[in-house]
């Protein structure tokens, strides 16, 4: 049996998608085949303005409708305060719990090597030419990349690239370490040192 070309197309498209496996990519695209053609045309159209409808915010590289973002453009905000994220949906992940009041920076990524993305391929020069206009209105950076090996390089490189620009300026790390609800006995090494070395006075 010939599979149509349409189906195949889809298929492919699918799959480039991360996460998504062949098996995943037929079961979509096959589940897509029973839906009615007025929910697939709303699903394209959908597709279609992704891109024309978001910008990308020339102050914090955040993806919004307008530029600057909602964010840098509320007067409320804490502009003292830059929060350094690796991807847009950490932004998101952080105002959900309505605790943090400061303005933020995205990367789009962060440096690995492995895969050739060194610091050039992220936003950090944008980062660097933010802190130098608004040098005085800056007080501290928080660096909330991903506690992962590549996070951490980033955050390394950042660091030392701050202290150069300026000495004043306060630096710091997320917190790491165990999450709330975890058992002790299940935790791996890295992260029972994080928390003891991270621990605050009780």
């Amino acid at each position: 049996m010939r599979i149509p070309k349409a189906i195949t197309n889809l298929v492919e498209s699918f799959e480039r998608l991360p996460g998504v496996g062949p098996k995943s990519a037929q079961r979509l695209t096959f589940y897509l085949l029973h839906v009615p053609q007025g929910e697939l045309d709303k699903f394209a159209s959908s597709i279609q303005k992704l891109k024309i409808d978001t910008v990308i915010c020339s102050v914090c590289q955040a993806i919004d409708e307008t530029d600057p973002c909602s964010i840098c453009s509320d007067e409320r905000r804490d502009r003292t305060m830059i929060c350094v994220l690796e991807e847009p949906l950490d932004v998101l992940a952080i105002e959900k719990s309505g605790k943090y009041k400061g303005v933020y920076h995205v990367l789009h990524g962060r440096i690995d090597p492995l895969n050739n993305i060194g610091p050039e391929e992220i936003r950090i020069s944008e980062l660097m030419e933010r802190i130098k206009n608004q040098e005085s209105e800056i007080r501290e950076i928080i660096l909330a990349t991903n506690p992962t090996m590549e996070g951490e390089a980033t955050a390394m490189f950042l660091s030392k690239q701050l202290k150069t620009l300026n000495q004043e300026l306060k630096i710091t790390r997320i917190g790491r370490g165990l999450p709330t609800g975890a058992d002790i006995e299940y935790a791996d090494s890295t992260t029972l040192d994080q928390a003891l070395s991270g621990r605050s006075e009780y």
